[in-house]
């Protein structure tokens, strides 16, 4: 019988055209399966590292022995919170201070400090980029986004495992163009709104979802970095977040002689520091004080220190002061480290397995 060659992929394409068309439909369906679905998020396992908990130390001690200062500003400028004003007017007797000067983010970043993103309004502050970089289950959400996504962006590109789901009440899926292509498989868009109790069904516009909620429907047990910007709802909406994750501690009657057993408060009660742990490990948001009375966010910052949170980085709006100029120095960005728990940020890991599978993408893309 005579040798027949087999007919090469080139020349029956050329014979039966269809037959191109399938395979390039096959190459690219490939393609998109093994690069543009997101890998799996693979745990980590935390271990001790005593010279990073010495610092987080240090610097535990140096913002508890600020608290009484905070309680000496407010007795001579209110004498009660509720008497103190957050932006005294211009005239005698002079008070030389705004509401931000009660609140200082003097506990150091443990690692190094980095602005990601643009200059000017629209770049975010984070501490320890390194402990993230390289991450196998890297989770970033991030709640209220600008026009250029350039925060989002460069921490994409700084980073190599890190998924970020942002999610704005106006906007979703198709802005996605604005993430650059390399790393845009990466990023996950949602339209939807972040609040302090559940609002997504079929009639509700926009939908609301809690952060606990929308981590259960993503199948996320952590966050590494979550970024809030949430236009003056960030003070509910924070109060429903510690409330889903943490509970007030009931002190013991012998608890009362030990100065750690409830956190140093000025808001006219004592406070008692919270049960349970935050499920981020750093947090990024910007504050509105519009229409806010002091005593109100006296009461909601120290239930932030209260859940843990340590504030290490501040900077006041200036584009939004310098077209409201009639208005008070009124918006501001914290970034916060959370103490408690296991997190990138205050304890070393190392990954369960060096390899990285690919899975189809996460949970509500909405």
């Amino acid at each position: 019988m005579p040798f027949r060659m087999a007919k090469s992929p080139l020349l029956l394409g050329q014979r039966h055209p269809r037959y191109t068309i399938a395979f390039v439909a096959l190459v690219l369906c490939t393609y998109w399966f093994l690069y543009s679905s997101p890998p799996t998020p693979l745990a980590v396992n935390y271990k001790h590292n005593s010279e990073l908990k010495a610092r987080l130390d240090r610097e535990e001690r140096k913002y508890r022995s600020m608290l009484p200062q905070r309680q000496e500003l407010i007795t001579k400028y209110g004498p009660t919170p509720a008497q103190v004003v957050m932006f005294p007017p211009d005239q005698d007797p002079w008070p030389p201070y705004t509401v931000w000067d009660f609140f200082p983010p003097i506990f150091n970043c443990p690692h190094e400090l980095d602005r990601l993103g643009s200059l000017g309004d629209g770049g975010k502050w984070i501490c320890g980029i390194s402990r993230i970089e390289d991450k196998p289950d890297c989770v970033i959400y991030s709640f209220g986004v600008d026009s250029t996504y350039s925060f989002e962006a460069t921490l994409l590109q700084s980073t190599k495992f890190c998924q970020v789901w942002i999610y704005d009440s106006t906007k979703g899926d198709e802005v996605k163009s604005q993430i650059p292509r390399p790393v845009r498989s990466r990023a996950h868009f949602g339209k939807l709104a972040l609040g302090a109790t559940d609002r997504h069904a079929s009639g509700d516009d926009p939908k609301t979802w809690t952060l606990k909620s929308l981590m259960t429907e993503n199948g996320h047990s952590h966050i590494d970095f979550l970024r809030m910007d949430v236009e003056g709802w960030e003070w509910e909406t924070f109060r429903g977040i510690i409330r889903d994750f943490t509970v007030e501690r009931v002190s013991p009657p012998q608890a009362a002689a030990n100065p750690d057993a409830e956190a140093p408060g000025a808001s006219g009660r004592a406070v008692r520091e919270r049960e349970g742990v935050l499920p981020f490990g750093q947090l990024q948001i910007e504050l509105h004080v519009w229409n806010q009375r002091f005593q109100d966010f006296l009461e909601w910052w120290e239930l932030l220190e209260a859940s843990g949170l340590r504030p290490f980085h501040s900077e006041i709006n200036l584009v939004y002061a310098n077209y409201n100029r009639h208005s008070g120095v009124e918006l501001a960005e914290y970034s916060f480290i959370n103490i408690r728990g296991e997190n990138a940020f205050i304890k070393d890991y190392e990954p369960e397995t060096p390899e990285v599978k690919h899975d189809h993408g996460p949970g509500p893309d909405r």
